[in-house]
């Protein structure tokens, strides 16, 4: 199984441009072969909590109904970041597009002290299966909690993919933890963030596989647009820049 990590820099607010942006990278996907394709946190948005109320949508929203046709006619899974209404305010979410499938809704389930005057927690459980792999979700902050993975390996996941908007900081934090959890839970660890500013920091790239061993596989640099391909079989990764 191939997975790709689209790291992008996402237009502030904009919607539309960001939907085409997602487009050219998953048609990018598609030539290479890969069977899903991640984008960072809240992609289709950017990461900007003040602005997460007037950008919130819902999963039924036509504008996504391009990532469920490319996702039927090239047998390619897409998971991108939206915040969406939900019933108590705006969630953090993963919009999940399979072949032919009901789509599915990952929402963090942990946030950050500093999103919460901005977004409301889910209790989602969504686990995505393919061929022999089982694909654990995770959305940035959460991903840094051991709980948060644990649960992930004991539902017998080989396979944790946090999406995330992470600056230098966080990045430092993310290096320092993803190794350790890969180990201690057996864990393929992905991590795809996305690069430029977002509302109050600068995000820095650098996604990345780590091993079941803790190695880190393979990665993006910290300020380009651009692809990293993880291959679960052959236990390689390629990149590609645009």
């Amino acid at each position: 199984m191939k997975i790709c990590l689209a790291q992008i820099q996402s237009y502030r607010g904009e919607i539309e441009k960001n939907i085409q942006k997602h487009v050219n990278c998953i048609v990018k996907a598609i030539e290479m072969k890969a069977d899903f394709i991640f984008f960072p946190e809240l992609s289709i948005s950017s990461y900007e909590p003040t602005l997460a109320r007037t950008l919130a949508t819902t999963p039924t929203d036509k504008r996504f109904d391009i990532f469920q046709m490319l996702s039927n006619q090239s047998n390619i899974t897409i998971c991108i970041g939206a915040p969406l209404l939900q019933a108590l305010g705006v969630s953090i979410s993963m919009l999940i597009f399979q072949k032919n499938l009901p789509l599915k809704v990952y929402s963090k389930q942990i946030l950050h002290a500093d999103e919460l005057p901005y977004f409301v927690t889910c209790n989602d459980e969504v686990l995505i299966s393919q061929e022999n792999n089982l694909i654990a979700p995770a959305i940035c902050f959460e991903s840094l909690l051991e709980k948060h993975a644990e649960k992930a390996a004991k539902a017998k996941a080989n396979l944790y993919i946090a999406s995330v908007a992470k600056s230098t900081k966080g990045l430092e934090k993310a290096y320092n933890h993803y190794p350790k959890i890969a180990q201690c839970f057996n864990l393929t660890v992905l991590m795809c963030n996305s690069v430029g500013p977002a509302e109050d920091f600068v995000a820095k790239g650098q996604s990345a596989v780590w091993l079941s061993n803790g190695e880190v596989l393979g990665k993006l640099d910290s300020n380009s647009e651009g692809l990293l391909f993880f291959d679960s079989e052959d236990q390689t990764t390629s990149s590609f820049y645009f």
